[in-house]
């Protein structure tokens, strides 16, 4: 059976949270170990290294603060946020970036954090995560002053048009994809971009319990996403490339473990 890694997890903070060991334990039954849990404010993050150290080598965090709720930054932000991505459990800055879609928090406050959680990745060295909708001009324009520096640069739930995704691959990112792909009335774009990924910078997430396939059949009983749907995701997009799926899966996975910096895990 290939192995997995869901590379965006929002097992905090969402209808995941009640559930977290059945969740985890079906995951690994389809070989989806470890999962990267989304940290999505500081004390989220805070939260989500604390539940990494209950399951060692199956969960891992990011740290950081999303866009939603960039309007919470403020000086004592950046060494908080420094101190938790100190800790072994986190592999990646974020999540951050842009959203000018809901809007939830001022532009230029979103920009600033953004800004701000950049130049940290490139101070520790860590790779970063990051989020962007309806705000690709304001999100490339700052990323390109700070990519030289940064060790690594995903843009998870990528879902924009195919001259974006070449300006993202530009810049060496990651591009994470997710079961949007799946949908045949939002997701049909993306269907037709995802072909022209470069496999090595391409890798695979659920975002749960957000974004379930709609493709699925027999459809889930549950509206909620899963991590043990991401094998069902892994073959929709090998499909889509003409890939033979063991492959794009072990190739996703690869790449996963690279750009994370984690070891194999079997466990």
């Amino acid at each position: 059976m290939p192995s997995y890694i869901d590379i965006a997890v929002n097992l905090l903070g969402s209808a995941l949270e009640s559930d977290i060991p059945q969740i985890v334990q079906a995951a690994a039954e389809q070989g989806v170990s470890p999962l990267i849990v989304i940290g999505s404010d500081l004390a989220e993050s805070a939260a989500a290294i604390e539940l990494c150290q209950h399951y060692p080598t199956q969960l891992y965090c990011t740290a950081g603060v999303h866009p939603h709720h960039a309007s919470d930054w403020n000086s004592a932000s950046l060494p908080q946020q420094a101190k938790l991505c100190a800790a072994p459990q986190v592999v990646a800055v974020g999540e951050c970036g842009l959203d000018y879609n809901r809007d939830f928090s001022p532009r230029s406050a979103q920009r600033t954090a953004f800004a701000a959680q950049l130049e940290l990745a490139a101070q520790l060295q860590k790779p970063v995560l990051m989020h962007e909708r309806d705000a690709h001009e304001d999100f490339i324009a700052i990323l390109r002053e700070y990519r030289p520096h940064l060790c690594g640069a995903l843009l998870h739930c990528f879902t924009g048009s195919l001259a974006q995704m070449h300006a993202y691959i530009e810049l060496d990112l990651h591009l994470g994809i997710t079961g949007w792909v799946c949908d045949e009335r939002r997701g049909q774009e993306l269907a037709q971009i995802v072909p022209f990924i470069p496999k090595q910078r391409l890798l695979i997430e659920t975002d749960s319990p957000y974004l379930l396939p709609r493709s699925m059949r027999p459809k889930p009983k549950s509206s909620k996403n899963k991590p043990q749907y991401l094998p069902y995701i892994a073959q929709y997009i090998a499909n889509l490339r003409n890939e033979d799926a063991e492959e794009f899966a072990n190739c996703c996975y690869l790449n996963s473990l690279a750009f994370f910096n984690l070891s194999p895990n079997h466990g």
